[in-house]
């Protein structure tokens, strides 16, 4: 039988980036005691008063069919969000989507297809391949190097555009390193965009959850705002991941051209959904604000305990809930090592390479659990690292099992 490209395309490009933390949950079903540190599935819960407006919104019948753009209540919450950010947006500058990743689909299905190229910054969030060869584009990295801070350069950004290029993807706080833009370097790299007329697409999941200054963005911008989109969604910023419910902010001309991509999507979210996502945007929720605190500490808690090794080198980040380990001194690779942390130590944590070529050699770790559960997981890290040193090099094997 045939099938569509798109299946070859995308093949490689799914669950697979997952394959460790897959493993982890079949280990954990079949009784074993593993230390979960791989997906960024936040450690509270929603607030009760969004569970219960979720709730109300059901059973007051509203569980009927939406519009293709998105419910009022949740439209005008998002007018009054982004206005303290740029004044003058309306309803139209806004689509809702069943969270970020689906709104990322629409956008770019909207923006390339065959035989164009988007620049992402590598290491990248891991479904970003999968989003940009699902339209038939390609991808073009752009190297986000450990001696920056992870931080995007313009002049590597300037280095890697090709004629093919049409759109940044960029993600401020950043998936998996946890690092920041500032507002003069994203100011430095809108006026690359701009010299090269390329669209910037911003995912801004983790928008609250920055451990110092002010968050920025391109979509702030005057001269950024009409080559600007930005996706978003609850998921992180509320603890409600799993009820899909996300958003995109751009120009007006741009969300009249995708709304029909939308609708003929998914046409309308559920409104009882909306209706908690209308609350949760409307009101001020220490959700965020509590794990702000406790992603900063732990990330504390990992430097912490591995103060002084020179074996494992974590990367301290700037936002978001994961901290990203420099594991090349043990002698493994970051697929490696997380494989050999998971089989003997009972740790699953997510290997660099399922974001790219420059993650390679690092380990990613979820803070979505308690101190004290976090510091015994970077113990067994540690522990692992030092039996490892003490290996001759013929005994480290390649494919995430130490030789005999």
């Amino acid at each position: 039988m045939r099938y569509a490209s798109i299946t070859d395309r995308l093949a490689d490009l799914g669950s697979g980036r997952w394959a460790l933390h897959l493993a982890a949950r079949r280990m954990i079903a079949a009784g074993e005691p593993i230390i979960e540190l791989t997906i960024g599935e936040p450690d509270l819960p929603p607030d009760p008063a969004l569970l219960e407006e979720c709730s109300r919104a059901m059973y007051a019948g509203r569980t009927r069919y939406s519009n293709g753009r998105g419910e009022p209540a949740v439209l005008k919450a998002l007018v009054a969000k982004y206005a303290k950010r740029r004044p003058g947006v309306t309803e139209k500058n806004f689509l809702c989507f069943p969270g970020t990743q689906t709104a990322l689909y629409a956008v770019m299905t909207g923006l390339v297809e065959a035989g164009d190229g988007v620049l992402v910054g590598d290491p990248l969030y891991a479904t970003y391949e999968g989003v940009i060869a699902s339209t038939g584009a390609h991808l073009i990295p752009v190297p986000l190097r450990p001696e920056n801070r992870f931080h995007l350069q313009a002049a590597d950004l300037e280095r890697a555009i090709t004629p093919e290029a049409r759109v940044l993807l960029l993600n401020t706080p950043h998936n998996p390193t946890g690092a920041v833009l500032t507002e003069a370097e994203i100011a430095a790299i809108g006026k690359i965009c701009r010299k090269h007329d390329l669209w910037i697409v911003c995912d801004e999941v983790y928008e609250q959850l920055l451990f110092g200054d002010d968050f920025a963005s391109p979509f702030d911008m005057p001269d950024l705002a009409e080559r600007t989109i930005v996706v978003s969604s609850i998921s992180k910023s509320h603890a409600a991941p799993g009820f899909r419910s996300g958003w995109a902010a751009g120009p007006e001309e741009f969300c009249s051209r995708l709304l029909p991509v939308s609708e003929t999507m998914l046409f309308g979210v559920q409104p009882f959904i909306s209706d908690m996502t209308a609350l949760a945007l409307s009101r001020d929720f220490p959700t965020a604000g509590i794990m702000r605190e406790n992603y900063k500490r732990r990330a504390g808690v990992v430097e912490a305990t591995l103060a002084g090794s020179n074996l494992l080198k974590p990367m301290m980040p700037e936002g978001g809930m994961f901290v990203v380990v420099d594991v090349t001194a043990t002698g493994l690779d970051g697929a490696d090592f997380a494989h050999e942390l998971l089989h003997t130590e009972k740790v699953a944590v997510m290997p660099g390479s399922s974001f790219g070529h420059q993650a390679a050699g690092f380990i990613r770790i979820s803070l979505t659990v308690p101190d004290e559960v976090l510091e015994e997981a970077v113990r067994r890290m540690a522990t692992l690292a030092g039996r490892l040193a003490a290996l001759p090099a013929e005994q480290k094997s390649v494919g995430g099992r130490l030789g005999a």
